[in-house]
């Protein structure tokens, strides 16, 4: 059964389920969230999509992200779609949301109203290899030059969503690796 997202209007009211697939070829806006795991060194483990994914495939990006089911929390995505590809639990605090536009030179294209949430851990994680090639720790610092220096190896949608993300860090934590 193929998975369906939560359609949202611009106040991330619910105004119904459509199959994931035919969201994302309409480019209608529906909820999503991205979850960004941080170490002790306050290092952001990334991620790199698996070859086989429909779109953006082997691109690096943030820890996971995905979209909730039907009655299903943010928090409760997060954890389950973070359990699902990099294999580990951990706490998350949902930090800010917006809402974005992303599209894809195969057609497809991301309209979602994100939810952004932080979590801690240190270990490695035991990938998911039908969800993820490989992963990675880096500084906020480093990503955002290596982003700067090369784009064309990140998602559409990580460039965006780590924007807000540094600067949420810069506001919020104090000692920015």
């Amino acid at each position: 059964m193929e998975e369906k997202v939560i359609l949202v209007d611009e106040n991330n009211q619910q105004i119904g389920l459509m199959p994931k697939m035919e969201a994302h070829e309409k480019a209608v806006l529906h909820r999503a969230f991205s979850v960004f795991i941080m170490n002790d060194k306050g290092e952001i483990m990334l991620q790199q999509r698996a070859a086989k994914k429909y779109h953006s495939p082997l691109l690096w990006t943030n820890t996971c992200c995905s979209h909730q089911r039907e009655g299903e929390t943010n928090i409760a995505a997060g954890k389950r779609r973070l359990l699902e590809e990099m294999g580990f639990e951990t706490e998350l605090q949902e930090v800010f949301s917006f809402v974005y536009k992303a599209s894809f030179d195969n057609g497809l294209t991301e309209h979602e109203y994100d939810h952004v949430m932080i979590g801690k851990f240190n270990d490695a994680p035991t990938i998911n290899p039908e969800e993820v090639a490989n992963w990675k720790w880096m500084s906020p610092r480093m990503i955002k030059q290596d982003i700067a220096n090369n784009p064309q190896s990140y998602t559409a949608w990580f460039k965006i969503i780590f924007d807000k993300f540094y600067n949420y860090l810069l506001e919020h934590i104090e000692d920015e690796s």
